[in-house]
């Protein structure tokens, strides 16, 4: 296969890996509200463990048929990865009952230059001029259009904290590990969806009664509900195995970036199905300042030099460079 060719088939993957997480994330965002706002089904957490419950069969299904071959994870690396996973999604659950939407997508927000953090402390990445100000761009064009109120209390400032950098932390090291220890998207997540699964539902019902003073066990069952739950689950799998496949492909800090098209689709939505009382111009303006600074961060991070790995020596104990083949997940993701 020419050089040509193997861009364009590269191209095309990246699309389609892009496709698959936005209507992945989006579907899941429409069908929880549903469940949530029409059926009362606010146990978050626990339905999160339902969701990895689900994944968990898929990955046992795709290897039994061959589409994941065996591989290893350390221990320690699979509890860390675990306890990063687990802290984001309590510490958003709990970022977003105790503060305020503003404060809640500030936060959010921050995970961008979080990542960027990680990238450059972690991995030696160096960013150019052009991209990093077209991160600020697109932070800018995001916040016009979700932030509003601004109100902030201590306890709730800490669980943001807590929710920003465990995020940030389990989205790197999807990169992370996939690199590390030469796996691809699908072999990572055969290893993560279990203890997730069942740390998740030990924790969860717990969890929720205290976020919501309601018990999981004596909520009402309907046929309705439960199928709502199912379609939850459904989808929640896409939503994992394209985030890993994402973030794999590319870097965490991308994967925020060109994330926060979903935000900016799920408005959208929101106006056409629910709506135009929330359309004004500053929406308008701040949507497309953010697609403006997705595109430019996307032409910016391609060119040379616009994100790149320095290469330095590195020290004679430092497993993670000197031991680690430093393989691109992409090609481990094109044979699965």
């Amino acid at each position: 296969m020419s050089l040509k060719s193997k861009e364009e088939n590269k191209v095309a993957l990246d699309v389609a890996a892009w496709m698959f997480n936005i209507v992945s994330s989006v579907g899941i965002i429409i069908v929880n509200k549903a469940l949530m706002a029409s059926y009362g089904f606010t146990f978050a957490t626990t339905l999160t463990g339902l969701h990895f419950v689900a994944t968990t069969m898929m990955t046992l299904i795709l290897k039994r048929h061959g589409y994941i071959q065996s591989s290893t994870l350390p221990v320690s690396d699979l509890v860390k990865f675990v306890l990063f996973a687990n802290f984001s999604i309590v510490g958003m659950n709990v970022s977003l009952m105790w503060n305020s939407v503003g404060f809640y997508q500030i936060a959010k927000l921050s995970m961008i230059p979080v990542s960027c953090f990680l990238e450059v402390m972690l991995d030696r990445v160096q960013y150019s001029r052009d991209t990093k100000l077209s991160i600020l761009v697109v932070l800018l064009g995001v916040a016009i259009c979700t932030v509003t109120d601004m109100s902030v209390n201590t306890k709730g400032f800490v669980a943001a904290l807590i929710a920003v950098w465990s995020t940030s932390l389990q989205q790197y090291y999807v990169h992370f590990l996939q690199r590390k220890h030469s796996i691809g998207s699908f072999n990572l997540l055969g290893h993560t969806a279990p203890p997730q699964a069942a740390s998740l539902l030990l924790v969860g019902p717990f969890m929720d009664y205290w976020l919501t003073n309601k018990r999981v066990d004596a909520y009402h069952y309907t046929f309705s509900s439960v199928m709502f739950v199912g379609l939850s689950c459904a989808i929640a799998i896409g939503t994992n195995l394209s985030q890993f496949i994402c973030i794999g492909r590319f870097t965490a800090v991308t994967f925020q970036v060109l994330g926060h098209m979903k935000t900016i689709l799920v408005l959208t939505l929101g106006f056409l199905f629910f709506g135009k009382e929330g359309l004004n111009l500053h929406v308008v303006v701040g949507m497309m300042i953010a697609i403006l600074g997705m595109m430019w961060y996307g032409h910016a991070s391609s060119q040379p030099g616009g994100k790149e790995r320095v290469s330095t020596p590195s020290p004679p104990n430092n497993k993670l460079e000197d031991e680690v083949p430093l393989v691109n997940p992409n090609e481990l993701d094109e044979k699965v």
